[in-house]
């Protein structure tokens, strides 16, 4: 088990809350359930209505549509943000390629934080704004190299 202190230093270093103060960061790791999965289990489902993004502490996780291989997750990297953020089905599936040690946070609860805490919410729009500008940047390069 984790404790809370260990749980905000990995928060700090995952990318999407590296702009939140660690005083904020209690917050998040209080509500951070720990959960251990085993290597090919599937973690979440493509098209489902999602509830809970995850952290990954320990471990690979594959991110797959269909067949496809879309991603290869490493320890803090986080996938389910999008769809606990707008509310829309999962755009992809991800499935343990190891044995993994997660950290999940519940929709309910990092809504009540994004609503209590502003400086929460302003640092995640600016991270997940970073991401895709630079997913544009490396789409207009390909397009551009085509």
């Amino acid at each position: 088990m984790m404790p809370t202190v260990e749980k905000v230093l990995f928060l700090k270093r995952v990318p999407l809350f590296s702009g939140v103060p660690a005083r904020d960061l209690v917050q998040v790791a209080g509500i951070a359930e720990e959960v251990s999965c085993e290597a090919e289990a599937r973690i979440i489902t493509e098209g489902e209505q999602g509830n809970a993004m995850f952290l990954i502490v320990e471990g690979e996780v594959m991110v797959h549509r269909g067949p496809q291989r879309i991603a290869t997750l490493n320890p803090q990297d986080c996938f389910g943000e999008m769809s606990i953020l707008d509310n829309e089905p999962r755009s992809a599936s991800a499935t343990a390629l190891t044995d993994c040690l997660l950290l999940k946070v519940d929709q309910d609860y990092f809504h009540d934080i994004l609503f209590q805490n502003a400086d929460v919410a302003l640092a995640i729009i600016r991270t997940l704004t970073r991401r895709l500008r630079s997913m544009d940047v490396k789409k207009e390069a390909g397009a551009a190299s085509g």
